[in-house]
């Protein structure tokens, strides 16, 4: 159908001088002019652009997972589901990006790789928070941020802080469920190891759903939030191995070999393996 004067000249008459406007409110002069090619390759501005949007969905990522381990905390278990549920689908953005990143082919990444000097995803610090507040503690991946305070202390707030899933295993405990005392209160810092108590405790939410429907909810969030990031990490190992092979990474890991190791952390050990004793 053809546009009517009214359609072609909708908001013409509009005057955006003294108002903020859509750049303004975005601030897209800043993220619009955040790319900064080193090389003279065409591929580099994919190269920055997949990763700069990967750290804002990390960023919300980030603003979701504490908000609902606050909501867990404080037994808001309503607020939790919706933003548990969000920060499923944002993994899910995070996924469907590697899908972009593997268009680039070996060449044209090892035309820009020289300039990369020793940067890599391995350094990302809301990644590692990520890890951190899902449970893969490490205290060896606090090295990384050791040139920059600031992103240090951030980031080492998060490794010793209760995990989501310690959130949801003090629930449990609140909740009357036999969740055995080392934990309710233990070393935050230490990364999570599976335990039969536990495994037991949530067997009796998942036997008896109607009992404890807000609990079983809670167990398939965190089992679909665990899906998606086992996609990721699968994407990444992926897409890695089809640009680079198995060079070392930037950041002096093994690369695929490093990556491969990861597919193994299990986060929320006793949600999986309950599913054998059902």
């Amino acid at each position: 159908m053809k546009p009517t004067a009214s359609h072609t000249t909708e908001g013409a008459h509009l005057d955006f001088a003294a108002d903020m406007s859509y750049a303004d409110y975005l601030h897209l002069d800043e993220v619009l002019t955040a790319q900064h090619p080193l090389s003279p390759d065409h591929n580099e501005m994919l190269f920055i652009v997949q990763h700069q949007t990967s750290e804002l969905w990390m960023k919300l990522m980030l603003h979701e997972l504490g908000a609902a381990m606050q909501c867990v905390a404080t037994d808001d278990l309503g607020g939790a589901f919706k933003m548990l549920a969000r920060a499923s689908r944002i993994m899910e953005q995070l996924v469907h990006a590697w899908d972009v990143l593997a268009t680039m082919t070996p060449p044209e990444y090892s035309a820009i790789r020289p300039y990369l000097s020793r940067s890599s995803g391995f350094q990302s610090w809301q990644y590692r928070s990520i890890e951190f507040m899902l449970g893969n503690k490490n205290a060896a991946m606090l090295k990384p941020h050791a040139h920059r305070p600031d992103v240090l202390a951030r980031v080492d707030a998060v490794y010793r802080a209760p995990s989501l899933y310690d959130q949801a295993l003090r629930l449990l405990s609140r909740r009357g469920l036999p969740v055995p005392a080392s934990h309710v209160q233990r070393d935050w810092t230490q990364a999570y190891a599976a335990n039969a108590e536990v495994e037991a405790a949530w067997l009796q939410v998942y036997r008896d759903p109607k009992a404890h429907w807000d609990l079983y909810q809670l167990g398939e969030e965190l089992t679909d939030l665990e899906d998606a990031f086992r996609l990721w990490r699968f994407r990444h190992v992926t897409t890695v191995e089809r640009v680079i092979g198995f060079k070392r990474g930037t950041g002096g890991t093994s690369g695929v070999s490093y990556l491969r190791k990861m597919l193994d952390v299990v986060l929320f050990p006793e949600i999986w393996t309950l599913r054998t004793q059902l």
